[in-house]
């Protein structure tokens, strides 16, 4: 089963405009390590995020591999988000490229999870998906999501918004 870990970045983009529950559309299990949950305190993400919670998503931590993950990034502070890469570091296969997923928007984040073998995507990767997946997600409010994100802080090139709305048409 993948194991999709969640971010900072990406809980607050979809948190912000109450989406969390498109992470659903994915078929595996959802991880958001507590520290990663813990950095989340801007408001409506917070709320939306405790509510999320509620339909049991795992929250652990991969200790066994946080100091491996810290010394691969070296200079670079991802704070909590170290945990998801700690994560990658845990479940990552080699023989399966999919048994891991991250979800973020950071690209110290993304690169270095895609190095390690994980599939990445970012929050408006989650929308194409459960636009796909979801049969009662239609286009039109995909594209409503898509444009909602990127007014709340998650800026797209005029480029990058058209493709993402594109595919999910």
């Amino acid at each position: 089963m993948t194991r999709i870990y969640v971010g900072p970045t990406a809980l607050y983009s979809l948190g912000q405009v109450g989406e969390l529950s498109l992470l659903d559309a994915f078929d595996g299990d959802i991880v958001i390590p507590e520290p990663v949950i813990d950095e989340v305190q801007v408001e409506p993400t917070a709320t939306n995020l405790a509510e999320y919670r509620e339909s049991g998503i795992d929250t652990g931590v991969d200790e066994a591999h946080i100091e491996q993950a810290r010394s691969l990034l070296g200079d670079s502070d991802l704070g909590p988000a170290v945990t998801v890469l700690a994560g990658v570091l845990a479940h990552r296969d080699s023989d399966d490229r999919s048994a891991v997923a991250v979800v973020s928007e950071d690209r110290t984040v993304r690169r270095m999870a895609q190095g390690l073998g994980a599939e990445v995507t970012s929050s408006f990767g989650v929308v194409v998906r459960a636009a796909i997946e979801d049969k009662y997600l239609k286009p039109t409010q995909a594209k409503r999501i898509v444009r909602r994100i990127d007014q709340h802080g998650m800026h797209l090139t005029g480029e990058l918004r058209e493709r993402a709305v594109g595919e999910v048409a």
